[in-house]
């Protein structure tokens, strides 16, 4: 039999030469970093003839693979510790990640939370060498996680004790502080003890005109009885190329709740690995993206219903204007034995521009019997009708299809418990429109 030899594309070399230079001097277990690559190594980029990256073909639209960035100095942390204030006066903890890195400091000894614990990811696994098979837990061979983990270089791990509650919300603020193209890669891990609650907010934010990558990745485990509520919003710069994972394991009688906000970045993709071990979990996966000029956004799930008796709902609204492209791909997977599982998805697209596109696929996976599973999704224009209804009543055109459109992403957004953060979301789709 022939053996087949992979072509690599100059991206592909540039992050092999890369790794052959850095991961030497990359801390952490290097056990799981070499098998990480070694995965990477073995496939590639992926391209469209992967069925889950068909619509976002990172072998062309990542041409380049950049450096990985440096380690921030003390001057850099300290210009940067109001990132991600753009989101408002959200009362919460806000911890600094700059170009991948934790900013120094954060340690146990300094949470005034005593059921929270917050360390810097090293720290975390020097003090507890065990978790270093719980790290490499719900590693898929996705790609993207397989070089997030090859070239992860810090973040932050957050523990909630059990029955302990935090005051506030933790905000991961991430930034990109360079002002050459650079390549990040933060992880960070959640552990919610069972009956614990944690409301956890990340924000990603960069400068235009910087062609930098971002591939970021967390993990979040959830005891039995916890409740769990994540936020993230995507703010990168124009030129960004964006690559989020997220993996979640949640444990019996437990409250999830994600939200994906996205207006920023050339290419975002937001994947969301999620499995229901426990039985009767209830959980909400939500997310609103605004996309215009060239923007590429991509949502792939799977939502992995393992247990008797959990309900999701999934509902993404996306907004297109000019030649942007949104992509919505959605499994719901109901393992042999998952009885009365109730599991409904959708997805919506408003399209405001003739040069837009739109491409949905939700799936279904089922294999048991006693079961209440459903998907849909929709595209189409602004609503003739009511912009007719809007104008009659002396409003302009332009205030009359912002207020149509604020209508459409703010049933998505309505879902977030925090006050402070839906009016923080709003006020981002307002200034989206504004700038329209």
């Amino acid at each position: 039999m022939a053996e087949v030899t992979l072509i690599k594309n100059p991206a592909e070399q540039q992050l092999t030469a890369e790794w052959q230079e850095a991961k030497a001097r990359l801390p952490g277990p290097a056990r799981l970093r070499e098998a990480a690559f070694e995965r990477f190594a073995a496939t590639g980029l992926p391209h469209r003839r992967v069925e889950e990256w068909k619509y976002t073909d990172l072998r062309v639209l990542m041409r380049e693979a950049k450096p990985l960035a440096p380690r921030p100095d003390a001057d850099v942390f300290a210009r940067l510790k109001d990132a991600g204030a753009a989101l408002g006066d959200l009362d919460a903890r806000r911890i600094v990640i700059a170009d991948g890195y934790l900013a120094p400091g954060w340690t146990d000894q300094n949470s005034h939370d005593p059921g929270m614990a917050i360390m810097e990811l090293f720290a975390w696994l020097a003090e507890s060498p065990l978790y270093v098979d719980r790290l490499s837990q719900n590693v898929t061979d996705d790609v993207a996680i397989a070089l997030n983990t090859a070239f992860m270089t810090g973040g932050a791990v957050i523990h909630v004790r059990k029955d302990a509650s935090n005051a506030q919300p933790i905000h991961l603020a991430h930034i990109f502080s360079g002002k050459t193209a650079a390549a990040t890669y933060p992880r960070s891990v959640v552990i919610v003890e069972p009956g614990a609650r944690l409301m956890l907010i990340e924000s990603f934010e960069g400068p235009d005109g910087v062609d930098y990558q971002v591939n970021t990745a967390l993990q979040i485990f959830a005891g039995e009885g916890a409740h769990v509520d994540h936020v993230k919003v995507t703010r990168e710069g124009d030129k960004a190329l964006h690559i989020s994972s997220l993996m979640a394991d949640v444990g019996a009688h437990a409250r999830f709740n994600t939200f994906l906000f996205t207006t920023g970045g050339a290419v975002t993709r937001n994947q969301l690995f999620l499995r229901f071990g426990g039985e009767e979990t209830i959980a909400s996966i939500r997310g609103a993206t605004l996309l215009n000029g060239k923007q590429h956004a991509d949502t792939t799930m799977v939502v992995d219903h393992a247990a008797v008796g959990c309900q999701s709902r999934e509902v993404f609204k996306t907004v297109l204007d000019d030649q942007s492209r949104g992509i919505f791909q959605g499994k719901i997977i109901v393992q042999p034995g998952a009885q009365k599982t109730d599991a409904k998805m959708a997805s919506h697209a408003l399209m405001l521009s003739e040069e837009a596109e739109t491409d949905n696929k939700p799936e279904l996976e089922i294999y048991a019997d006693d079961v209440q599973c459903g998907h849909g999704a929709t595209a189409g224009d602004l609503d003739e009708d009511l912009l007719f209804y809007l104008r009659a009543r002396g409003i302009p055109r332009a205030e009359a299809e912002a207020l149509l459109i604020q209508a459409f992403v703010g049933d998505a957004i309505e879902g977030i418990e925090h006050a402070g953060l839906r009016e923080a979301l709003m006020e981002a789709v307002q200034a989206w429109l504004k700038a329209r």
